[in-house]
């Protein structure tokens, strides 16, 4: 069994688990997706790290992703209006990089729209905090 978008107008409306001799039956467009790829990489789904297997459009399609033909990529969509699309991955990245300190961040938009040096904000310990 495998995995498939339904695509219509190159958004995904639909995933599900099927045989090809299913898909073949069905009416509009079925893409094939990967349960184990993300950002144009095959993970092992029993150790979850890189395991070399073939990453079949960029990313496990969800219902709203678009499909893009040209790259033959499923793209989540766009998180918020700042981030850049990586081209490579096909996945979004913000504008910033976010702090590698172990702490736990969210993303706030309007704060890195007054001030493009900023964007994450930490999110308080309410244990040391």
């Amino acid at each position: 069994m495998s995995h498939f978008a339904k695509v219509e107008n190159g958004i995904v409306t639909q995933v599900i688990v099927a045989e090809q001799d299913f898909i073949d039956t069905q009416e509009g467009t079925w893409v094939q997706t990967s349960y184990n790829t993300r950002g144009g990489v095959h993970y092992s789904p029993e150790t979850g790290g890189p395991d070399g297997g073939v990453a079949l459009r960029k990313n496990y399609a969800g219902i709203g992703y678009t499909y893009d033909a040209e790259r033959d990529a499923f793209i989540p969509p766009q998180p918020f209006p700042s981030w850049l699309l990586n081209e490579d991955s096909c996945l979004w990245e913000a504008p910033v990089p976010r702090p590698n300190d172990g702490e736990m961040y969210y993303w706030k938009e309007d704060s890195y729209q007054q001030d493009s040096t900023t964007g994450w904000i930490k999110i308080p310990n309410p244990i040391s905090e």
